[in-house]
């Protein structure tokens, strides 16, 4: 099944990406298909992969923050586009989910070697994906798209830190579906489950200020 990126993704100013399937041989098409159906059925930890039906060559994945970093609790989203060229050129990756991280750029475009001049076409999209996921464990300011946060990073890590975090938190957070709620077969609009229900209520306004306040701090950065 497709993946859908809910409305916290950045279709900002990524650049409109078409289908290369008719564009790769049927050779290459199938190993691609093979690889994301294994990654599919067997993902590498912290990493889901979202396959798309109608075109293999759109491949999504989502990102677990690791724990330990500014990232951590967060669902990060990030997507491979398959040039017509591949695997001899490597896949651009973007993350589509907003963060602050030295080597992402605003657009989402992420800067890692592996992407680049250290690519070879036996990489494959798993080991793609687990570089970087290893970007969120370290970051390389040295290769800085986002020259802020790689300045950050290298001189006021604990500002770093709470500005990674607060983006995190603000759009990153994945859905939550409170602990034993039920399809809502059998229940009544009485009783407990009302009063859970009123409470969900109260905790999802609290979050939203929250939520609010943070970005207002943000935009005083």
């Amino acid at each position: 099944m497709y993946f859908q990126p809910e409305t916290n993704t950045l279709p900002r100013s990524l650049p409109l990406q078409t289908s290369n399937v008719e564009n790769l041989s049927p050779q290459i098409l199938r190993g691609v298909m093979k690889e994301m159906t294994e990654l599919v059925k067997g993902p590498p930890e912290g990493i889901k992969v979202h396959m798309n039906d109608e075109d293999v060559t759109d491949i999504q994945a989502t990102i677990t923050g690791p724990a330990g970093t500014p990232y951590a609790g967060g669902l990060f989203r990030v997507k491979l586009a398959l040039g017509k060229d591949f695997p001899n050129v490597p896949p651009k990756g973007y993350f589509l989910t907003k963060i602050f991280h030295p080597n992402v750029a605003s657009n989402g475009e992420i800067c890692v070697n592996t992407l680049k001049k250290d690519w070879k076409a036996d990489l494959g999209i798993r080991h793609v994906l687990l570089v970087i996921k290893s970007l969120l464990i370290v970051p390389n300011a040295e290769s800085a798209l986002n020259e802020e946060a790689g300045k950050l990073l290298l001189e006021a890590y604990d500002d770093y830190a709470a500005r990674a975090k607060m983006i995190t938190e603000i759009h990153a957070q994945g859905p939550k579906v409170p602990k034993g709620e039920s399809s809502g077969e059998g229940s009544s609009q009485d009783g407990p489950q009302a009063k859970k229900h009123a409470t969900d209520k109260k905790v999802a306004a609290d979050r939203k200020k929250l939520l609010k306040d943070k970005k207002r701090t943000l935009k005083r950065l």
